[in-house]
């Protein structure tokens, strides 16, 4: 395979993108890479949304030090926060796991109850999957398939610029914190900000701010986004972990991803109005809002402008 010029986990989706979308473009496929779930055409009244996570003890969790509970109850929260991001309703799941061959049974047991608590709140059924034991580290791959609403899945493209940007929570330190082993879906959220407005665009973040939005400006034909930098709600794990590494707590905001909050643009008028009467108790934040000119920028309280470089979560990235 010809990897020339490929570098980082994105660019490598983005090459797989690229060959896959010549031979995918079907009124099956309504949309296939490029944004948090697949949707497929299968009905006259609402599309199937199709997502897949996979998690690594090691690199997602720490088996020894979590415990399968805790990981099975992430691998299914990290499925259903996509669901979210396209506003759709949680379906139903498929689970292949390679399970450490000398606990096989009680890590199994332990994953399908931290993943049961999930889907039992979020009405999701567990339909079949995999299972396979060996002499590796824990790995669990949970494939969620979810149903579009009447109004439609909502996409990453779509922003436009004069959009505001909202957040539904304060970002940063959840790996320090132990957070991101307890992810909480924003599915009853998204269905009702979706149904209160319509939404231009969004995504989930699961990387971090930079990289996530990113991905919405990228798909919206490069458009771009002002940040204010007064306006991102910080998590108290982000002020307690810039505490300790010297890291500002604004940065971790930015950067450290697996808050699993989403991100979403919408017309001015419209975040106005969802701010001044949140629907369904939803927390939103403006943290700033869509540029025409491509590009990132945090805006200081005294009107400077500083370029935002995308440093959120990447699979391939070495270093420390």
């Amino acid at each position: 395979m010809e990897d020339r010029g490929i570098v980082g986990e994105f660019a490598l989706i983005d090459w797989i993108r690229r060959r896959e979308g010549k031979r995918s473009a079907s009124s099956w496929t309504q949309l296939g890479i490029g944004d948090d779930c697949a949707i497929l055409r299968v009905g006259a009244t609402s599309d199937l949304l199709v997502t897949t996570d996979m998690l690594m003890d090691g690199r997602h969790f720490l088996l020894e030090q979590d415990g399968p509970e805790a990981a099975g109850y992430k691998a299914m929260g990290v499925n259903l926060s996509d669901i979210a991001a396209m506003a759709g309703i949680p379906r139903a799941a498929v689970v292949a796991v390679a399970l450490p061959r000398g606990a096989a049974v009680r890590v199994a047991q332990g994953l399908h109850a931290g993943m049961s608590a999930l889907a039992e709140r979020f009405g999701v059924d567990l339909v079949g999957g995999d299972t396979n034991a060996w002499d590796g580290p824990l790995v669990i791959a949970v494939t969620l398939l979810g149903q579009a609403t009447a109004r439609g899945a909502v996409r990453r493209a779509g922003a436009r610029p004069g959009d505001a940007i909202l957040v539904t929570g304060p970002l940063g330190g959840s790996l320090a914190a132990g957070r991101h082993l307890r992810p909480v879906p924003r599915v009853d959220e998204a269905l009702a900000l979706h149904e209160a407005a319509p939404i231009h665009a969004m995504i989930d973040l699961s990387d971090g701010l930079s990289s996530d939005l990113g991905h919405i400006l990228d798909e919206s034909g490069g458009v771009g986004a002002v940040l204010d930098a007064e306006a991102i709600p910080i998590h108290a794990d982000a002020t307690d972990l810039s505490g300790r590494d010297g890291v500002s707590a604004l940065l971790h905001a930015l950067n450290d991803g697996e808050d699993f909050e989403l991100c979403l643009a919408v017309a001015p008028d419209d975040a106005d109005r969802l701010l001044a009467a949140p629907p369904a108790a939803t927390r939103l934040y403006r943290v700033g809002a869509i540029a025409a000119t491509p590009g990132m920028w945090l805006r200081s309280p005294d009107g400077r402008l500083s370029p935002i470089a995308p440093r959120g979560f990447d699979h391939f990235r070495t270093e420390g």
